[in-house]
């Protein structure tokens, strides 16, 4: 169910990237045309500021890496044009299976998506995703993930495999980037033991999850206190995250 290692090679060029919304808000304030940045200048902000993006950012930044690596690709996505968008990537290898890659929701690596591949299994699988084990189900367009948590408790994501057009993922990353009255987000892959967990800062709340179970942490009552925890978890610049948060506590 693992990509082949010329797919894992560029993943793992993202293994540190966080998924976010401070990014959003904050180049949104910059007053720039175009919301939706280019690669380009997602690597300026990357190598100035630590910072990363949210699904859209990330999806466009991993497919461009893709291609340079010759490597064929194209964006998947659900609820388009809404709150709820969510996009990924679909990366190809040699011999045209698919395998689904999900910067926006942190998993941890590629997996395999066509059920008539020898290799490709419906049974719990660890280590793909933080904190959970998956199920992969295919049909037809249509991709079913179970994640099983460690409470037993069972959560599903429906992936629409159908590729996007470029203008229409274009486009829906325009408005994407425009939708700034959303909560404050932050979500990140952290090296824990012998497993991948995972932090979540939500709404001035802040979450760890691994595999013996969900941990809810202490809340701060500064922006200050929380720019130094998200510092902490993601690298990003301190200065930086502090901006970002007085400009949500500005629009709550």
């Amino acid at each position: 169910m693992h990509a082949p290692k010329q797919i894992v090679d560029v993943w793992d060029q993202f293994n540190d990237f966080p998924m976010e919304r401070l990014t959003k808000l904050w180049f949104y304030k910059q007053g720039a045309n175009k919301k939706q940045r280019y690669v380009s200048l997602m690597k300026e902000h990357r190598e100035q500021y630590g910072i990363a993006g949210n699904c859209f950012d990330l999806s466009i930044w991993l497919m461009h890496e893709l291609h340079n690596a010759n490597i064929e690709a194209y964006p998947i996505g659900h609820h388009l044009e809404s709150k709820s968008a969510h996009v990924a990537i679909i990366a190809l290898d040699e011999a045209g299976n698919r395998y689904l890659c999900d910067l926006g929701d942190q998993w941890i690596c590629p997996i395999l998506i066509d059920k008539e591949h020898e290799d490709f299994s419906e049974e719990k699988l660890p280590n793909f995703f933080p904190a959970a084990d998956i199920q992969v189900k295919q049909d037809g367009p249509n991709l079913q993930v179970l994640y099983h948590r460690p409470n037993g408790k069972t959560s599903e994501q429906i992936y629409n495999l159908q590729p996007i057009d470029t203008n229409d993922f274009l486009q829906a990353a325009e408005y994407n980037q425009n939708q700034i009255n959303q909560k404050p987000l932050v979500e990140c892959r952290v090296p824990y033991g012998s497993e991948i967990a995972h932090w979540e800062f939500s709404n001035w709340e802040s979450f760890f999850s691994c595999n013996s179970g969900l941990m809810k942490e202490p809340t701060y009552n500064s922006v200050n206190d929380w720019a130094d925890k998200i510092h902490d978890m993601t690298g990003y610049n301190k200065q930086f995250v502090r901006t970002a948060l007085n400009l949500y506590k500005n629009i709550r």
